[in-house]
């Protein structure tokens, strides 16, 4: 497993919301030293850790483990869905536009 890019993108997140290490850390009860340890990819984190950091951050666990897992259900799909909102509606209804002009 690549912990450096689950880390990249635990901290791509944290960042998006605005969301310093500390208080991330605050949120999910863990010092802010190992949320750093975590988004270096220096260590693999418990799985309540992780769920807890995913749900604080309002990311899907495929968004953190899009390259990870095989099987992801979604992780794609979030990936884009999480990229379009943040977008104005006029670049929004671009995109929509291309993806049918894409798909027909």
């Amino acid at each position: 497993m690549d912990l450096k890019a689950v880390g990249q993108r635990i901290k791509a997140a944290r960042e998006a919301k605005n969301l310093t290490q500390e208080e991330l850390a605050a949120l999910v009860n863990l010092s802010p030293t190992h949320v750093s340890v975590i988004e270096r990819g220096l260590k693999v984190t418990k799985l309540d850790t992780f769920i807890a950091i995913a749900n604080a951050l309002d990311v899907s666990a495929d968004t953190l483990l899009i390259d990870v897992v095989t099987h992801s259900v979604s992780g794609v799909t979030n990936e884009l869905s999480e990229m379009i909102e943040k977008l104005p509606k006029e670049k929004q209804q671009r995109i929509i536009n291309a993806v049918r002009a894409l798909v027909e």
